[in-house]
């Protein structure tokens, strides 16, 4: 494959940032903290919102749990904190949705951009077969980075999502074009297109959270939504637990 073929991943991803550029801020969604489900349950305020990151818990723990002895690979630094990061979304996303306001939701949104950094600079790692030093801290840097842009912007009255939604959309599509550049396994392929299809399907019930629990009139789409996330997550703790060739 051609030279020209390799530079794709880094084309889509500036192509994307000259986007959000043109496009102007993205703020965030008016009345952003009012989520469907209002119920309690066993003392615990917005329940099932918060109950519901058991599954980040549960996949965090056993990917840590399978990730011991398993040290002997390039992409094991950021891989492993990738898996702590599932841990950390539990407990951000907890806290946030026992009281939801800004101020909490910067404790939601670092652990969820701390992840697509490390997940970027593990699975360039595994699929390249070598680390590039300082990929990861430069990318843990842009992550924190990300979050404090949005908190500083909405403190302002003018918030911008658009280095955070990068971050976010950069795994979902670097990860696919490296795996095909790179000729990965077909079944490590298939682990990561899963997961995407259920990131897509978690956000598409994330914009419907009223509209799910009308309907179901016992979930809410955000609920269902940070369930289908942690699949997501289960499927590429899959991929990296996979021993190599």
């Amino acid at each position: 494959m051609s030279r020209a073929w390799h530079a794709l991943p880094g084309f889509v991803v500036l192509l994307a940032g000259l986007a959000m550029i043109v496009h102007g801020p993205i703020a965030q969604l008016p009345h952003y903290h009012d989520f469907a489900d209002q119920r309690s349950a066993f003392g615990i305020a917005h329940a099932w919102d918060v109950l519901s990151n058991i599954g980040f818990l549960a996949v965090g723990a056993w990917a840590l749990l399978g990730a011991r002895g398993r040290g002997d690979v390039p992409e094991a630094p950021a891989r492993n904190l990738f898996f702590a990061t599932l841990l950390l979304t539990a407990a951000g996303s907890t806290f946030y949705h026992l009281a939801p306001d800004n101020a909490r939701l910067v404790f939601d949104r670092l652990p969820i951009a701390l992840a697509c950094a490390s997940l970027l600079a593990a699975a360039h790692a595994r699929i390249h077969g070598g680390r590039i030093p300082g990929l990861l801290a430069i990318l843990l840097v842009v992550a924190v980075g990300s979050v404090h842009w949005w908190s500083w912007t909405e403190s302002l009255g003018r918030g911008d999502l658009r280095p955070y939604l990068l971050l976010q959309f950069a795994p979902l599509v670097l990860v696919p074009l490296w795996q095909w550049l790179q000729g990965a396994p077909k079944v490590e392929r298939i682990d990561f297109g899963i997961a995407i299809a259920l990131y897509a399907a978690a956000k598409a019930f994330e914009l419907q959270d009223g509209a799910v629990l009308a309907v179901t009139g016992i979930v809410s789409g955000h609920t269902i939504k940070h369930l289908l996330a942690a699949l997501a997550a289960l499927f590429i703790v899959r991929m990296f637990l996979r021993r190599h060739g």
